[in-house]
């Protein structure tokens, strides 16, 4: 094994308006927010492991109504009195995390450092990466947690894996 590349964003410490609880959520007094600061410094500290950060786009966020949600109250099976705090979601963009796996792909995939790349993400996003890495020589395996991936994607690598059901149900 060449190296575990982890990707990810450091959690928000802004403070976000919810519509339905009428008050503003400080996300840096959340339970998470310490839980992943300190599993992103233990990571730090693994052999043989790669983090890479990008970052949340903290001053789009906003909560919005989950899609589900939003058609009942159209079609007239919920009412607007109905809505509860589970109805929300938090909409937040993640930065820069996917220029860095492309980045990562086509530097291994050029420099010929690896055999095989596996990459785990639900996102179809990666088509050109994996174009590329197979076009080095490398086998490129992706497992999408489940995710249907678009049909570019699929002509694109070597093996399509998932135990992402495997660990749902356990």
């Amino acid at each position: 094994m060449y190296r575990i590349f982890y990707y990810d964003s450091p959690p928000v410490e802004k403070n976000v308006f919810h519509p339905l609880l009428q008050r503003t959520i400080n996300f840096k007094k959340q339970p998470t927010f310490a839980w992943m600061n300190s599993f992103l410094d233990a990571l730090k500290t693994k052999r043989k492991f790669a983090l890479r950060l990008g970052f949340l786009a903290a001053d789009e966020a906003s909560y919005s109504l989950k899609n589900e949600c939003t058609k009942k109250l159209f079609n007239g099976s919920v009412k607007l009195s109905d809505v509860v705090e589970k109805d929300f979601q938090l909409a937040m963009q993640q930065k820069g995390v996917d220029m860095k796996i492309g980045i990562d792909i086509a530097s291994l995939a050029y420099k010929h450092l690896v055999e095989q790349i596996i990459l785990i993400s639900g996102d179809s996003d990666f088509t050109p990466a994996a174009k590329l890495a197979r076009q080095e020589g490398i086998d490129f395996i992706l497992d999408p947690m489940g995710h249907t991936i678009n049909s570019s994607l699929l002509e694109h690598i070597d093996g399509l894996r998932s135990h992402y059901q495997t660990l749902v149900n356990v």
